[in-house]
This record gives C-alpha cells, structure tokens and sequence, in this order.
C-alpha cells in the first residue's frame, strides 16, 4: 500500500482543523453523485452522515467524512460495514478541538 492510501480510519482522526472545508448538502449530493432524497435516505438508514448546523439555518457536511465514505464505498465495504464508519466518524467529531 503506498503513503498516498491512507486508511478510511485514519483520514478521520488526522485533520487538523484549519484543513477541514464545510460541503453543503447540494456540493455532497454532487460528489457522491446522489440526488437529494437519496442522500437523506442514506443519512437515515445510516449509510452517511448527520449534517453538522453550520449556522442558523445551515448545515454542511466536513469534506473528510465525504471523501471516507466514498472511499469506504468504492472500495466494496458492506452496508453494515458502511453503518460502522458512520458511527466512528460521527464519534471522532467530539475529538476535534480548535486550538
């Protein structure tokens, strides 16, 4: 495996937070190539994760769980699989401080 693929685990818990971007929900459809009832679908049966209220009435969604989930689903994980990193991404957020 070469330094280029780091693990879907690992990219959650290696992101300091001045290089985390905000995707909002249309920038996270488009890039999972998913339209938006399909996207809240996968949020509700846990296939991806809760948005994160940006503001008073916006939400995004952190480019590394996007990229993780992708890369979890690219390389054939299961459903069940899938539902796990959810939780451990979702986890991991409390454990980002900014400085």
């Amino acid at each position: 495996m070469s330094s280029r693929h780091i693990s879907t685990e690992r990219q959650a818990t290696h992101y300091l937070p001045n290089q985390i971007h905000m995707l909002r929900t249309s920038a996270v459809c488009k890039k999972r190539g998913r339209s938006r009832s399909s996207h809240y679908a996968d949020i509700k049966s846990g296939l991806f994760v809760k948005p994160i209220l940006i503001g008073a009435r916006a939400t995004g969604t952190p480019d590394y769980e996007v990229d993780a989930l992708i890369a979890a689903r690219i390389a054939g994980k299961s459903d069940e699989e899938i539902r796990a990193l959810v939780i451990r991404l979702e986890a991991a957020r409390k454990e980002l401080v900014c400085a």
